[in-house]
């Protein structure tokens, strides 16, 4: 019977010893759908291994809305509770950060952090009056929700959204924004043990204090598409695939621009679909190409390529959709028209020397010894023989006789003997 108990015993010990496990994951960076992709795929691990939670600790300036809106989701759908501790100090949940921090269960902070700022922008720097007016209204709507769900200070959370209020950790646990301030996650797993959260099934009460912690990090996929996702990566990427495919169509045969090509659009496409894209804007940046390769190909004075520049740049400042985006999400002005200005001179001047130099006047082999000068080496009457580029030739004349020593101009070449006239 004793034995019996100590076996009873040790395995109730050990099931709660091992189910304490806290998986960590960490958000470095804009909200978006790579850092959505990773958040539920966190969320489903910790669930399927049985962990006490989900830490995420966060560092972002903002993201996407639609981005955002799916992470609040999965976090407010998690059986899982799930932390968001807002560190190292020195980082901050601006915008996006914002109500993804709301929708935790719990809501940490490291000394030195501030959380706000949360107010609609423009991917263009600005919205018109009502079109901010209606991303607002939504926002706050938003907000509103995740702070009465989690009884966190709803006034402040409008704040956030419509005077871009931004707080310290200190006051945001004095404000009850967030639940608590702690320098690091061994100190924080130590005052969140004993905790019960909401979950969708009931409740949950965190065992942390002995917890593991293990540390999960973003798939190849997902750190691949965190990178293109940035605006500049995917604007520049399909700059470059643009220039492979016109080097390969240029140069059929030379294989490696067009793959090169092929595949910097593929990403820069990939990219483009998780992007707050403007088809309109894009589209502009397609003509205004278009418009440049026809200036090399047609005489228009000019303006085609001006018609082209001006297509470019607009198309380029369009092509992130303003009205998609919690957090300024643009493509640099700096890298839009340094970008543009490369492009005009690639079209305008080395391609269209190149294509001038193409249509220009043989320079070698027969066809290139017409108009070429010689000397009469044996006097044409009419035939005789000349030295032209180097070269011994049967000559004929075209009428007369040419002496010893004049100089002639080839006519034509046919049947390998030269037919000329005197200079």
């Amino acid at each position: 019977m004793v034995k019996w108990l100590y076996l009873l015993l040790f395995s109730t010990v050990h099931f709660f010893v091992s189910a304490q496990k806290v998986i960590s994951i960490t958000i470095d960076g804009t909200i978006n759908p790579a850092s959505a992709s990773f958040i539920k795929r966190s969320i489903t691990k910790a669930t399927e291994e049985n962990a006490e939670c989900l830490l995420i600790k966060l560092n972002t300036p903002g993201g996407l809305l639609k981005s955002t809106r799916v992470i609040a989701g999965d976090i407010l759908q998690s059986a899982v509770p799930v932390v968001v501790y807002v560190w190292p100090a020195g980082a901050h949940a601006g915008s996006a950060g914002v109500f993804v921090t709301l929708a935790a269960h719990i809501a940490a902070m490291a000394p030195g952090t501030n959380i706000g700022a949360a107010h609609p922008v423009s991917a263009q720097g600005g919205l018109d009056t009502t079109m901010d007016k209606k991303a607002t209204n939504d926002a706050v709507a938003f907000v509103r929700t995740l702070a009465e769900k989690r009884n966190r200070n709803i006034e402040w959370a409008e704040d956030a959204v419509r005077k871009s209020a931004s707080i310290s950790a200190s006051d945001a646990v004095t404000m009850k924004v967030i639940d608590l301030v702690s320098p690091n996650t061994k100190d924080l797993l130590q005052k969140i043990n004993g905790r019960t959260v909401e979950i969708p099934n009931g409740t949950a009460t965190l065992r942390t204090s002995n917890a593991s912690v293990q540390e999960m990090e973003m798939g190849f996929m997902e750190k691949l598409l965190n990178i293109i996702s940035n605006p500049n990566v995917a604007y520049i990427l399909m700059m470059l695939g643009f220039y492979g495919l016109f080097f390969e169509l240029s140069s059929p045969g030379a294989i490696f621009p067009g793959v090169v090509g092929v595949i910097c659009l593929i990403l820069a496409f990939y990219a483009m679909h998780t992007l707050p894209i403007n088809y309109a804007g894009l589209g502009l940046i397609i003509f205004g190409l278009i418009l440049l390769l026809l200036e090399i190909k047609v005489t228009s004075g000019g303006l085609l390529a001006i018609g082209g520049v001006l297509s470019l740049l607009l198309g380029s400042f369009m092509l992130i959709d303003p009205d998609k985006t919690i957090e300024v999400f643009k493509i640099s002005r700096t890298v839009i028209v340094a970008t543009t200005a490369v492009t005009a001179f690639f079209f305008l001047i080395l391609v269209g020397y190149g294509l001038k130099a193409q249509k220009g006047p043989t320079i070698t082999g027969i066809d290139g010894m017409k108009g070429q000068i010689g000397v009469v080496l044996e006097r044409l009457q009419p035939s005789g023989s000349i030295l032209v580029q180097g070269e011994i030739w049967k000559a004929q004349t075209a009428g007369g006789v040419i002496e010893e020593g004049k100089n002639v101009r080839v006519i034509e070449v046919k049947n390998f003997i030269v037919l000329v006239e005197p200079v």
